[in-house]
């Protein structure tokens, strides 16, 4: 980073002063390292792969071609609208921020849990999908486990732990692994898009536009038997679900250089080619399935059933590692966004035990407090929920199914208000990254459409408990808000406050020996 100067860092600490909070946690991260986290978080070699049943169990071969693209560009919109507000309020936690600044403390309190919650249980996800994957490619073949709760959990414990653990060491070495994983992602999806198109039988391009039905049985019972345009909008939930997680460019802001700058390219470009190198991958992989009536009726094992008997076994194997290993630093990215959030969350007092929660470390300038209770959540999670039934579904798998709606109604929260707000004395200031008045409303417009479409989705059988559940945890959150925290939780620092901090500042920067500005 040679051409970071002190005229850079100056800025980039007078940003952060102006909010009223210190450079506690060290500016370690490049352009690319902002990009490469929110990359490693979509991480189509994880959710592209894991969750590919809902297209090949759905509408076949077109909820690929034309369903995927439609998809990532819902996800854009959001990508696209957050980029303007990140520019102009870079911090870590940008959400919580955003959603405070826009509107008021409820709405930025609400945000925060929105996003938080949605952050624990994906991170727990991602982790079960890595175990899933493990036991489909090592775990039964190779070493003959037998999938139970005190395997997977005893996994997740080992695999959370270590990117815990590299967390804990510094946002260096965390950079440069997530760094390695922008690469190592972009080769190893075009190396399993080769490998597909070699063992391909023929090259049906018209295959990838060919509209089905295999809903109910035919499919695997994936999806419940519908109507085959609704089974095409379930389908959209694949690329939906794949590519989320560029959020992580706004949490590590006050890590990254040139953050007015970096995070919003870092969050649109993510996206951009995520659904780019996705689009290739997935594509080919659909041509090379012998028989799409065949794959439909694998249902959640058509990778592992497509790959056994069209790949030779080296190579699979060999392609395997690669994902495996993807699909790790994956979660290790996820790691990093969670802390950013409760430690952006406790320093404003919005957590129990936030002053332990927002503590960052002088040797590693981490917060490894928060870094910790991250991952030992999303363990808890898993295990718990795993424990539970209704009906005949797991709590978890109920859950999961809520993860993304909290999450995608974290962005949408502050970006409605964007939309309100701009111009106004809440927001009459733009960062450098800047698309005009009417190019942000039109986008933050887009994105309110296209979380009611969200919604709708993804409360449909078999996930019909996500309604329940996200109406629950609104009436939860609306009684511990009126009862308690509206009373208690002053929100970020906003006017006067901020100049009050200043001596606080100055002592939390010598505490981690940050020199501040100069």
């Amino acid at each position: 980073m040679s051409d970071y100067t002190e005229l850079d860092k100056k800025q980039d600490v007078h940003i952060l002063h102006s909010m009223g909070y210190a450079q506690e946690l060290e500016r370690r991260m490049s352009s690319f390292s902002n990009f490469a986290v929110s990359f490693s978080i979509i991480c189509i070699l994880s959710g592209g792969i894991n969750s590919l049943a809902q297209a090949t169990s759905g509408a076949g071969g077109a909820a690929i071609g034309i369903g995927w693209p439609l998809g990532c560009f819902i996800s854009l919109v959001f990508a696209i609208a957050m980029a303007q507000i990140s520019s102009a309020y870079p911090t870590a936690g940008g959400l919580y921020h955003w959603g405070s600044i826009l509107g008021n403390r409820f709405t930025g309190w609400l945000t925060a849990w929105f996003n938080l919650l949605g952050l624990v249980t994906v991170l727990g996800a991602i982790n079960v999908g890595t175990y899933y994957f493990f036991m489909g490619s090592f775990g039964t073949s190779y070493l003959g486990l037998t999938d139970t709760t005190t395997v997977r959990i005893i996994f997740l414990v080992i695999i959370t732990g270590a990117q815990a653990l590299v967390n804990h060491m510094g946002i260096g070495l965390t950079a440069k692994l997530t760094d390695f994983s922008g690469y190592l992602i972009f080769a190893t999806s075009i190396a399993l898009a080769v490998v597909c198109l070699a063992a391909a039988p023929s090259y049906e391009i018209g295959r990838l536009f060919t509209f089905a039905n295999y809903s109910g049985e035919v499919g695997g019972n994936v999806w419940p038997t519908t109507s085959g345009a609704w089974v095409f909008l379930l389908g959209l939930l694949l690329p939906i679900y794949t590519i989320t997680g560029y959020d992580a460019s706004a949490h590590t802001s006050e890590e990254t250089v040139k953050a007015a700058h970096s995070v919003p390219r870092g969050m649109v470009a993510s996206v951009l080619w995520s659904a780019l190198f996705g689009y290739i991958m997935l594509c080919s992989f659909v041509l090379m399935l012998p028989n799409m009536d065949d794959a439909a009726k694998q249902g959640w094992n058509v990778f592992f059933w497509a790959m056994d008997s069209q790949v030779n076994p080296i190579v699979k194997d060999i392609l395997y590692l690669a994902i495996l290993v993807c699909q790790w630093l994956c979660g290790l990215a996820t790691v990093t966004s969670v802390s950013r959030m409760i430690f952006a969350f406790s320093r404003d007092g919005g957590l129990p035990a936030s002053k332990a929660l927002s503590k960052v470390s002088p040797q590693y300038r981490t917060p490894v407090a928060a870094i910790w209770t991250g991952s030992i959540l999303s363990v808890l999670f898993v295990w718990g929920s795993s424990l539970v039934s209704i009906g005949d579904t797991p709590v978890y798998t109920i859950v999961v199914s809520c993860t993304v709606i909290f999450l995608f109604f974290s962005f949408a929260i502050p970006i409605a208000l964007g939309l309100f707000a701009w111009g106004t004395s809440k927001w009459d200031k733009m960062g450098p990254w800047n698309l005009g008045e009417g190019m942000f409303k039109l986008f933050a417009g887009l994105s309110i459409l296209a979380m009611i479409l969200i919604f709708i989705l993804g409360i449909q059988p078999p996930n019909e408990w996500a309604l329940y559940i996200t109406v629950g945890f609104l009436v939860v959150t609306g009684i511990v808000w009126f009862g308690f925290e509206s009373r208690r939780f002053k929100g970020p620092p906003i006017g006067a406050e901020v100049a009050k901090r200043q001596a606080e500042i100055a002592a939390a920067e010598a505490a981690v020996g940050e020199s501040g500005e100069k």
